[in-house]
């Protein structure tokens, strides 16, 4: 929970359970004050992840910070048609949320599996979502592009729960906490940022989640990809303030990350980072800053 991480900003977290429709409840941590702002969270992890940034914001603004549908102590709903864990109906669920708290309209900052869920919520909610941020992710039709031949082996887990139910499942559910545990030792680049006890947090959620969270997934190689496209192909955009953090992939994979994000968001400020995957932990300072920035736009 955040409650033992920020007691020593003085910060003091209240967890309440949401619900968002259907008979599906987020567990959320809320703190603060002032404009609202909601935080998603990313893979393999929970809410957990942005502790430090969030004590930041709940100095003066009303920050909530939830469980995805299907990640931690939220509710993770069987999937039978597949739309379950599209990212239409995750972005849903955070638009709820943030109106059971009284805020029609919020900031909403995201990362990874967040930030796709905050990319959908920014196109499908625009009236909603005031302010924009995304780190270290391209919106899912580019990142499909993107991955080709030798390099698209950086992306091995997005293959695996890709395919139909049943194998990816049974394999993950095998060995979770080597599968999941993988991906916090080669993502970060300083692994003193995920202490222990952090760790074995994430590795108790993700392996209480293997269906759901390859639900998740699955619905980046099917349904999310659909959505997408038909938004391509009308031309639809981000016209909020935005801001995208990344990690240097564009170098290393061979495409132009900036020009990319700024087909689907014309004024976005796009920057890299020098740190790991996982930067609200690894650098909080330099990720509440730019936050911070994007607010005050």
């Amino acid at each position: 929970m955040l409650i033992g991480p920020v007691q020593a900003a003085r910060v003091n977290f209240d967890y309440q359970q949401i619900p968002v429709g259907g008979d599906v409840s987020l567990t959320v941590a809320v703190a603060g004050s002032g404009a609202p702002v909601v935080l998603l969270h990313g893979f393999p992890q929970t809410h957990l992840m942005w502790r430090h940034v969030a004590a930041d914001l709940a100095a003066d603004h009303t920050v909530l910070c939830p469980d995805l549908r299907g990640y931690g102590a939220s509710g993770k709903p069987a999937d039978p048609d597949g739309q379950g864990y599209a990212k239409r109906t995750m972005a849903a669920d955070v638009v709820a949320l943030a109106k059971a708290f009284g805020h029609e309209r919020f900031a909403l900052a995201g990362h990874d599996r967040g930030a796709l869920v905050a990319f959908r919520a920014g196109l499908d909610h625009p009236d909603a979502v005031t302010h924009l941020a995304m780190l270290d992710v391209l919106p899912t039709l580019d990142m499909w592009d993107v991955l080709h031949g030798a390099n698209a082996a950086v992306a091995f887990h997005l293959y695996l729960m890709a395919q139909p139910p049943g194998l990816p499942e049974r394999m993950i559910g095998a060995a979770p906490d080597e599968f999941f545990g993988h991906f916090l030792d080669q993502w970060a680049r300083d692994p003193a940022a995920i202490p222990a006890g952090i760790r074995a947090e994430y590795l108790a959620a993700s392996r209480a989640a293997v269906p759901s969270i390859v639900a998740d997934y699955r619905a980046s190689a099917t349904v999310d990809v659909e959505h997408d496209r038909a938004d391509r192909a009308a031309g639809n955009q981000l016209h909020m303030p935005v801001t995208v953090l990344q990690q240097d992939w564009g170098a290393a994979l061979g495409y132009d990350a900036a020009a990319l994000w700024r087909a689907w968001a014309p004024g976005c400020v796009h920057d890299t980072v020098t740190c790991g995957h996982f930067m609200a932990e690894e650098a909080p300072a330099r990720i509440t800053e730019a936050l911070r920035d994007l607010l005050a736009r």
